[in-house]
């Protein structure tokens, strides 16, 4: 049995919520609301969830565990989000890359996630 997706935003088998811990929140919501865009709406003190276009998750207090999962993200231009993630804060761990089909770069946010942003090779 299907349903049809309240708005439309979702898709089969998309990564559609994600969670995080973060040692500071309101770093973390500085840091992706202008790197990515993404709006911030608090659940008291202990949860902030956000949305995307095309995903939704929360941050919760904690100490982040690096190397446990890698968020990949798309980008219709790469090396504007790649610049936009430096202005942010964001460090650049593996800088932008081809591999078969694509290019994309790697980079950390403030609590030392790693995630990576890649692009369809044109």
């Amino acid at each position: 049995m299907s349903s049809t997706p309240p708005n439309g935003k979702y898709k089969h088998h998309q990564v559609q919520y994600i969670e995080f811990l973060s040692e500071n929140l309101d770093r973390a919501k500085k840091f992706y609301s202008s790197a990515f865009g993404w709006k911030f709406v608090d659940y008291g003190p202990d949860y902030t969830a956000f949305g995307g276009d095309y995903v939704d998750g929360g941050f919760m207090p904690g100490k982040p565990v690096k190397g446990t999962i890698l968020v990949v993200l798309y980008s219709d231009d790469l090396d504007a989000t790649r610049d936009k993630v430096a202005a942010a804060g964001g460090t650049i761990v593996k800088d932008v890359f081809k591999f078969p089909g694509g290019r994309r770069f790697h980079f950390a946010d403030p609590d030392g996630y790693e995630l990576a942003v890649w692009t369809v090779e044109q």
